[in-house]
Parts: structure tokens; C-alpha cells; sequence
């Protein structure tokens, strides 16, 4: 196999993240450092980190060879993912990179990087170009001079930037669960209630990367309960749990109930609309009904983009959108340089309740039972395409519309369905919709789930 020809295991779609040490290790992360000066040529790079008893070697192994390419280093530390974003566009640096494998096992880790403005390197953008100066170690020449590291902080910016988005004399004094999962979530919440009234019981704060209570992905059904029985048990208004690098949050109900993505998109959709009638909002292709609705209710134009925040965020600067959601839980604001954040999306959804001044699960039923959902549903087969292609010609003829923007879309007068390739893995995802009919939704995940294990 030529040198060109070769992958790397650890180089995915969007980011860097593989298995210590044979897929990433310091070595491969000084490579990386030397390929990304070389292919964008940056003067200025921030460096944070998460909790992962790894990354603080793989950052210190990145940013020498950030610094032999002549690139200086501002490194910012343990951090959330969104802080290195933050730190990138608010300071003017030529980009950021982030240590992390985020909800990965514990022998995981990786690195997620941007350039300017806190655009993303994946691998459409440069992520291949990277990766295929690491294997053939084709870095530009040395510079006499070498670069510098050196500790700075955006903390305060930062927290100050993020309180930008909602009225905090607005705010009541709820009772809510946190669940930092040990993970970089802690730090920020703690700088953030000290604006903020609200009685708060956190869960798991300490920053460790031995990660004692499991890994924190609270998108997997077994991760949810422990969250749930403190809502119930401290009788809260409200439950969020952040995954491990907390570019991601998500909801329970005051019943403890967890909360699809879905529905969030909707929630956070309006409370922009409100204050900024005609604004664009971008969502993505697996759920679609119930977003589209809330999006044209309160004077916005809904826009359909591919999943995935390479995707969202580029349809999102074409569009000047002002704010775009994913069903997986993640969040994106223009004014956040078009990136995701798991702080801001919380502190949006606390001043919508204490407005409101209704339990989050009145809120949340009437679109709930108006736009049902399957929930993502993962299937592993060998051929994807192949099943795609049957069950889109096992269809035809009977659908209203269909589309392949993202996978196979086919809709039908009360329901309709998406289904999509892993970009990483020989799995297809399963998503569907009714309006209104929850025996309806029951029959058509039944239908579809028989069809795929016999093509499978």
C-alpha cells in the first residue's frame, strides 16, 4: 500500500479519537501538531484539555510540535470542548485544538480541531490533508524560530459571554440536578451560579479522569437512571446531564423523565424567535415535524441541513442562521462563532420555565403527544447501502415525498421515516415520526425493524 493510500484508525469524520496507545499516543499527537501548523500555518493556537488521565501528556506532546513549526501556544487547560471554541474566535487566534475523546471509554482519547473563527478541521475541510502529512511526515521545514508556550485564561469572558443569552433577574430560584459525570463540567457551573439563584444539587463534580461513576453519556438508556433518582428524590423542577468534554447536555422533566433532543431543538428554536422574529433556523433531516411547526408558529424560517456540526455549521454561516439544533443533542448560536455549546442550551431552557411558570413536562406534552418519535434506533448490518436501496424500492409509489440528504428520508401523509449509514461503523439509524398516532408509530418501528433484520 503507498504511503498516500494509508489510514490512520484513529482519524474519523469530524475529529481525532482512537485507543491509547496504539491508535493515539504522544507521538502520533507531536505529529499532529507539526501536520496542523503545516497545512494552516497559524501564528497563534489555544490548547485545552479534559479530564482524561491521558490528555494532559497528549496537549503537552501537541503543543511542542505546534511550538517546532514556529506556532506559539496559549494553553488554556482543563476545560470544557466549548471553551477552546470560545478562546479561538473571542481572542482572534488562528485556531484551537481540544484534547478529548469526550464519551469514548476510559483507554480513549483524541482531539477535535478548528482553524480561524472557530471553523471546523474535519475531513472535508483538512482533516485528511492531516492526516496524510502524519503518515508521510511530509512537515514544512523548521523555522529558526520556534514558538512559545504559555498558560492563559478566557474564564471570565467566557462565563460573561455565556450569561449574554438569557435575563438573569428573569431567572426564579428552581431547584435542578446536575450530573457533571466527573467530567469539565464542574469549574464553568460553579462560576455560573454565582449569578445565577437557583438551588442546586450536583452530582458527581469533581473532575477525574478515573471517571468512578462510569462514563458520562447520559444519550445511552442505562446511563439515565441515576439522574432520574435524584430528580425524584430531591423533588427538582428540572435534571441535566453533560457528557464528557460537555459540548452536549441533556433533560429530565421535574418527573424525572428523560427528554428526547428532538423536542429541545423546538424549545430553543422559539425562545430566539422571540426576540428575533424571522430569523433562520437550521435543523437536521431525522426529526423534522415538530421543529418545522414551532419554527414557523413563532415567525421563522426553518432550514434542513445534513447531520453533523460540520454540516450544521457551515449551511448555518451560508444562512446568517441564528440558531441550529441537532436531535442528538447538540446546540449551535451564531453568536457563539456558529459553534455548540452544553451551557448555553440550559440556561436558555431555565429562563423558558421560569417564565412560564409551568412544570417542564406541561411544557413538553402537548409536542410530545402532537409530533411522537421512535427515538434513534441502531441496527448493525454489513451492507447499509444495500439495505437503504430495498427498503427506499419497497416503498415507492406509496410515499408523498422523499429525499437523500441525509441517508433515505420518505414521508407519508402521518408519519414518515430516516434512515442513515454510520459515518464510522456498519450501522444504520432509525428514526421515525407520526402526528399524533402513537399506535401508529408502535406498527411502522415494528414494520421497519422486521424489514431491516431480514435484508440485514
Amino acid at each position: 500500500m503507498a504511503a498516500s493510500d494509508k489510514r490512520l484508525n484513529s482519524f474519523k469524520a469530524y475529529d481525532i479519537r482512537g485507543r491509547i496507545p496504539d491508535e493515539i499516543n504522544e507521538e502520533m499527537a507531536y505529529k499532529i501538531g507539526r501536520a496542523y501548523a503545516t497545512l494552516i500555518s497559524p501564528s497563534r493556537v489555544c490548547v485545552g484539555k479534559d479530564v482524561r488521565l491521558t490528555s494532559e501528556a497528549l496537549a503537552a506532546a501537541l503543543a511542542r510540535g505546534l511550538n517546532d513549526q514556529g506556532c506559539d501556544v496559549i494553553d488554556i487547560g482543563l476545560c470544557p470542548t466549548e471553551e477552546v471554541y470560545f478562546a479561538t474566535f473571542s481572542m482572534g487566534l488562528d485556531g484551537g485544538i481540544m484534547v478529548t475523546a469526550s464519551h469514548n471509554p476510559m483507554d480513549y482519547n483524541g482531539m477535535k480541531l478548528v482553524k480561524e473563527q472557530s471553523k471546523p478541521i474535519s475531513a472535508d475541510t483538512g482533516l485528511k490533508e492531516i492526516e496524510r502529512i502524519v503518515i508521510q511526515e511530509s512537515f514544512a521545514p523548521m523555522p529558526a524560530r520556534k514558538g512559545e508556550t504559555r498558560s492563559a485564561s478566557c474564564r471570565d469572558a467566557y462565563i460573561e459571554h455565556l450569561l449574554t443569552y438569557v435575563a438573569t433577574d428573569k431567572i426564579r430560584k428552581l431547584k435542578v440536578v446536575m450530573n457533571c459525570g466527573n467530567g469539565c463540567a464542574s469549574p464553568v457551573l460553579d462560576r455560573l451560579e454565582e449569578a445565577l439563584s437557583l438551588e442546586t444539587i450536583k452530582m458527581f463534580p469533581e473532575p477525574d479522569g478515573t471517571f468512578p461513576n462510569g462514563i458520562p453519556n447520559p444519550i445511552l438508556p442505562e446511563n439515565r437512571g441515576v439522574t432520574r433518582d435524584a430528580v425524584i428524590a430531591n423533588a427538582a423542577d428540572l435534571g441535566i446531564a453533560w457528557d464528557g468534554d460537555c459540548d452536549r447536555c441533556f433533560f429530565f422533566d421535574e418527573r424525572g423523565e428523560f427528554i428526547e433532543g428532538y423536542y429541545i431543538v423546538g424549545f430553543l428554536a422559539q425562545a430566539f424567535l422571540r426576540h428575533h422574529p424571522g430569523s433562520k433556523i437550521v435543523h437536521d433531516p431525522r426529526l423534522v415535524w415538530n421543529t418545522v411547526e414551532m419554527v414557523q408558529e413563532n415567525s421563522g424560517i426553518p432550514v434542513m441541513s445534513k447531520a453533523g456540526h460540520a454540516f450544521i455549521k457551515e449551511r448555518m454561516r451560508l444562512e446568517d442562521a441564528i440558531y441550529g439544533g441537532e436531535m442528538s443533542a447538540h446546540h449551535y448560536f451564531r453568536d457563539f462563532a456558529y459553534c455548540d455549546s452544553g451551557m448555553i442550551p440550559w440556561l436558555l431552557l431555565l429562563e423558558t420555565l421560569s417564565v412560564a411558570g409551568r412544570p417542564f413536562s406541561e411544557l413538553l406534552q402537548a409536542r410530545m403527544d402532537k409530533f411522537p418519535v421512535s427515538g434513534e434506533i441502531n441496527t448493525q448490518v454489513r451492507d447499509p447501502h444495500g439495505v437503504l436501496a430495498k427498503i427506499e424500492a419497497h416503498y415507492t409509489g406509496t410515499e408523498k415525498a422523499s429525499d437523500h440528504v441525509d441517508g433515505l428520508t420518505m414521508e407519508f401523509a402521518d408519519w414518515r421515516f430516516n434512515l442513515r449509514p454510520s459515518n464510522t461503523e456498519p450501522v444504520i439509524r432509525l428514526n421515525i415520526e407520526t402526528r399524533g398516532d402513537k399506535k401508529l408509530l408502535q406498527a411502522k418501528t415494528s414494520e421497519l425493524l422486521e424489514m431491516i433484520e431480514e435484508l440485514a
